[in-house]
């Protein structure tokens, strides 16, 4: 296989299949740079092709909730009271920077997780309405 720009699914089937064949391959020899560069452009025409949201930040919330076995209160130092805590568990509240800070010190959710850097406006809107 000449190694090319990943341009079409085809070329990505290729790819990953000249990949396979190379699993075995000695570091730093011939087959095991020819390993490392296909990677390289896999992982680019993936990255392009089927990106991943980031998470919704009330979603990241609940699932480092369920991890570290914390309740709605176990939120209240960082996020405000009872009442602060189910608006923005619900959906009805936005986090402040405040508060992302917090989140993001006490529980160690990535800030960009926090603040939905990355997100599809459609999914957004999917998700309010």
């Amino acid at each position: 296989m000449e190694i090319k720009p990943i341009k079409t699914n085809a070329d990505h089937r290729a790819a990953l299949a000249e990949i396979e064949r190379l699993m075995d391959a000695e570091k730093d020899s011939a087959d095991g740079d020819r390993l490392d560069v296909l990677a390289t452009l896999v992982e680019a025409y993936e990255a392009k092709r089927f990106p991943i949201d980031p998470p919704d930040p009330v979603a990241a919330i609940e699932f480092r909730m369920e991890q570290r076995g914390l309740t709605r209160r176990d939120l209240e130092p960082m996020i405000g009271g009872r009442g602060r805590v189910s608006e923005v568990l619900s959906g009805k509240r936005a986090l402040s920077l405040a508060m992302i800070r917090r989140l993001h010190e006490g529980l160690g959710i990535p800030a960009e997780a926090l603040l939905g850097v990355g997100r599809r406006r459609g999914r957004e809107r999917q998700r309010t309405s």
